[in-house]
């Protein structure tokens, strides 16, 4: 039976904390059930489910693609970051996303993890940028009707990230997404960039939904009656390949761009022996 013709490039696992609700075996089972080749792990600001997800998408046949979700600070402001994917595609790549995780947690008062646009651009070699989706910084200046600024912001991206950028579409259902689309595909013309098309998973199943909208609240301390909290759609799932293509049918190439982002990144994640700390030798006595 041939691969299916789409790859998850944006998943978030159980390790994705009080936000994720797929576990690193069924997230490899989900992919190789639907013949996926390959599949992308992506929580947020953190790395730590990668080295499970990579053996048991190993076992199951299925190529591990190891990414996460970062902040990306706004100039000037210490607000909740927009966010980007990242992609490791070779061991440098690893390496630079390990860095990048790390420097989140240490950037001043953010009220969440997030790195600023220098350190990413300083960072950038082996990483595969997607660019965030309507909530990325991109979409957010398209959403603030402001083009000239997200033509900028593009252009440095597109300077750090040469022939490893894309542009990331979502139809989620979400109003933003539907209005910032034709600013996407202006600017993926204007600086021929491919397009990649994405579904944000969250929970394994379309009937996973309300389980998961209980989770959002339980981590928030928040109830479900209430309308001003977090939440996602019920789209959030792990779709299929070919709905996905339904789903992007007119722009076929956001999906077949999906396939070549997976096959360059080739990275994997092994065991490998603990680096202690260096003590002083201690005489006896």
């Amino acid at each position: 039976m041939p691969h299916a013709d789409f790859v998850h490039l944006r998943v978030h696992s159980a390790y994705s904390l009080s936000e994720g609700a797929i576990k690193p075996d069924k997230l490899a089972g989900l992919a190789a059930a639907g013949n996926m080749p390959a599949v992308a792990i992506t929580d947020t600001s953190n790395m730590f489910g990668t080295l499970e997800f990579t053996q048991y998408c190993t076992k199951s046949g299925v190529q591990p693609i190891i990414g996460c979700q970062l902040g990306l600070a706004r100039t000037g402001t210490i607000l909740a970051p927009d966010y980007v994917v990242l992609l490791a595609q070779n061991e440098a790549g690893y390496a630079n996303l390990q860095r990048l995780t790390s420097f989140s947690f240490l950037t001043g008062d953010a009220v969440k993890p997030q790195i600023t646009r220098e350190q990413l651009c300083q960072y950038a070699d082996g990483l595969f940028l997607l660019t965030g989706g309507s909530l990325g910084p991109i979409g957010r200046l398209l959403a603030e009707g402001q083009m000239d600024e997200a033509k900028a912001y593009l252009s440095i991206l597109k300077d750090a990230f040469p022939d490893r950028i894309a542009i990331e579409l979502q139809r989620h259902g979400e109003p933003q997404e539907a209005a910032t689309e034709p600013g996407f595909l202006q600017l993926a013309e204007a600086f021929d960039l491919p397009l990649a098309a994405t579904n944000e998973c969250f929970f394994a199943k379309r009937e996973m939904y309300e389980a998961h909208d209980a989770l959002l609240c339980i981590a928030d301390s928040r109830v479900l009656a209430e309308k001003d909290r977090r939440r996602v759609t019920p789209e959030h799932w792990f779709k299929p390949a070919a709905m996905m293509r339904e789903l992007f049918k007119d722009l076929p190439d956001a999906c077949d761009n999906t396939i070549a982002i997976a096959q360059s990144c080739t990275v994997m994640t092994t065991t490998r022996k603990p680096l202690l700390p260096r003590c002083p030798k201690v005489r006896d006595g």
